[in-house]
């Protein structure tokens, strides 16, 4: 049997490489689901392994042997939910998946992005791939073929409570396998049988099970959830370089960062981000040693009382940063590892066993863990938000800047008509503060607020959905905090002398000053910090300092 899904016709030749991923349903990664979310003009093309291959064909067989032996089967020849005690004859079983997917289909709100719709089609394939839902091929080819030729349901995004899954939400997706429904196709919506017309492609007819296997599991939310854990790598990483730049901008004390301080407090996601941080201080002319401090400042000797010149301790924001940034790395490397299993696994029911050639009734659709882990994650990136607000509080107050100017505003000559006019990154600070505030406000956990549904079969739900729908927001608001505090940085760097910056985060300044000029004067700064949220997203600043690794 073929094991491809690539279609007959000949392949158009592009300017990028294709890359094809064999699929088995075991092996998926995060990192797979974002290239394939984002990377929409990069050709993919998939294949499905012998081996589960097998077992979909197997699973599918059990399906029809338990039906024709007229036994009652959860949402096959049954209702759903609580009308699961209605048994239905054979010959009504396709008719039922098709009304299920068009009741389900009461979704509201915003529309998912394109990103997040991708991301759902991969997921959702790879769980059919398993070969324990009762699914025809030919569907999960289908399914494979859209994200091939970029034929993308249209899913708005509010109407899950992670209960049965992501029934509302997956109800789009499985309406366009059938012909219904709208898509994104070419750049614009419009009905799914215009794109299959233009592709050669036509809908499928779905068979007992196949409705509710597309809509009975976990991935709306797990796409969310894999996108904002991608985007929270780069932002645990750029808080290093923030509050590397902050130290230089505040004449800091590296020392706050030596490996001995974090050895004695060994998460490694403390020592991950002191490292870091220190490293990219490395040769830095502003940020000092805490020798040098020592050295700076005037010896008390026979004198009872000194004044120090320079601090041998910064405030929290800058010295307990790793301790801060630490608790993102420690939150991701378990919520990596739950996500990849979530992914990975036969969120469905009921699921039939090859094996014992049993159907069994569960729960696996339940989100918990997605809900658990997406809870954790905002709080963490929330934190980090915070983090950065109260550093460019430090910065911009002249009272604690250590001689740079109010506000960060030009530097004037006395008698200047300027003086008194400028108010520099003023309300740069408040939009942070605003950001920050927004961040925090919703890192409140989603998953104790359970709400007893569907005449109370699903009494107990995640509302995954909802929580991996904040955590994507407020990685978004933590983008633009991190953005404006970077444009500040600099800023404060050109102020304080930018010659003087370590060759790493100057590399940082460089990058960024090549999308937003120096503030000399007042002026708006909202397409500027656009440009910085769009560098961040690039991954671009994190490349730069990894290339300068040897």
């Amino acid at each position: 049997m073929e094991n491809t899904i690539i279609l007959e016709k000949e392949k158009v030749q592009t300017q990028f490489q294709e890359k094809e991923m064999i699929l088995n349903g075991n092996n998926l990664t995060i990192e797979d689901v974002v290239s394939i979310a984002k990377n929409v003009n990069k050709p993919f093309t998939f294949k499905v392994s012998e081996e589960a291959l097998k077992n979909i064909e197997e699973s599918n067989q059990l399906k029809h042997k338990i039906i024709n032996e007229q036994k009652p089967i959860y949402g096959v020849t049954t209702g759903f939910g609580d009308s699961v005690i209605r048994q239905i004859s054979p010959e009504k079983t396709l008719d039922l998946q098709r009304n299920l997917i068009r009741f389900l289909s009461c979704g509201v709100g915003p529309n998912a992005e394109l990103s997040v719709a991708r991301a759902t089609m991969i997921i959702r394939s790879n769980c059919l791939i398993k070969g324990n839902s009762a699914v025809r091929f030919k569907v999960i080819e289908q399914l494979l073929t859209y994200l091939e030729r970029g034929i993308t349901p249209v899913i708005p995004e509010r109407g899950s409570v992670g209960a049965s899954g992501d029934l509302v939400p997956l109800s789009y997706l499985a309406s366009i396998i059938t012909g219904e429904g709208k898509v994104l196709y070419q750049g614009r919506v419009c009905e799914v049988r215009e794109a299959l017309e233009a592709e050669g492609l036509i809908p499928i007819k779905l068979e007992a099970k196949e409705g509710l296997a597309l809509v009975n599991g976990t991935s709306f939310m797990s796409a969310f959830a894999c996108l904002a854990y991608s985007d929270a790598e780069e932002i645990a990483f750029l808080a290093d370089i923030c509050t590397a730049m902050a130290s230089e901008a505040l004449l800091g004390n590296r020392g706050h960062f030596y490996s001995f301080i974090h050895e004695q407090k060994p998460h490694p996601g403390q020592m991950k981000s002191a490292k870091n941080i220190y490293d990219l201080l490395e040769d830095s002319q502003l940020s000092k040693e805490y020798p040098q401090i020592i050295t700076i400042n005037k010896k008390i000797e026979s004198r009872s009382y000194v004044e120090l010149t320079q601090s041998i301790q910064e405030r929290y924001s800058i010295r307990c940063a790793p301790h801060v940034i630490g608790v993102l790395y420690d939150t991701l490397t378990w919520v990596k590892q739950w996500l990849e299993i979530e992914i990975n696994s036969t969120n469905d029911n009921p699921i039939f066993d090859n094996y014992t050639r049993e159907v069994y009734n569960g729960g696996n659709f339940y989100g918990g863990h997605v809900a658990q882990a997406m809870d954790s994650l905002k709080v963490a990136v929330a934190n980090i938000a915070d983090l950065l607000d109260r550093q460019l509080q430090l910065i911009v107050d002249e009272k604690f800047n250590k001689n740079l100017t109010p506000n960060l505003i030009q530097q004037y000559e006395p008698n200047d008509y300027e003086l008194g006019l400028h108010h520099g990154f003023k309300g740069m600070q408040i939009a942070c503060s605003a950001l920050a505030a927004e961040a925090l406000k919703m890192s409140n956990p989603v998953s104790v607020f359970s709400r007893s549904t569907e005449a109370h079969n699903q009494d107990k739900v995640s509302m995954g959905t909802i929580a991996s729908r904040d955590a994507r927001t407020i990685v978004e608001l933590t983008q633009q905090v991190t953005a404006i505090h970077l444009i500040a940085l600099c800023q404060a760097l050109d102020l304080r002398g930018k010659e003087k910056m370590s060759p790493q985060t100057a590399t940082i300044y460089q990058i960024i000053r090549e999308k937003t000029r120096f503030v000399d004067q007042d002026r708006p700064l909202d397409s500027d910090i656009q440009s910085i949220v769009q560098l961040i997203q690039s991954g671009e600043l994190k490349k730069a300092i990894l290339n300068l690794k040897p």
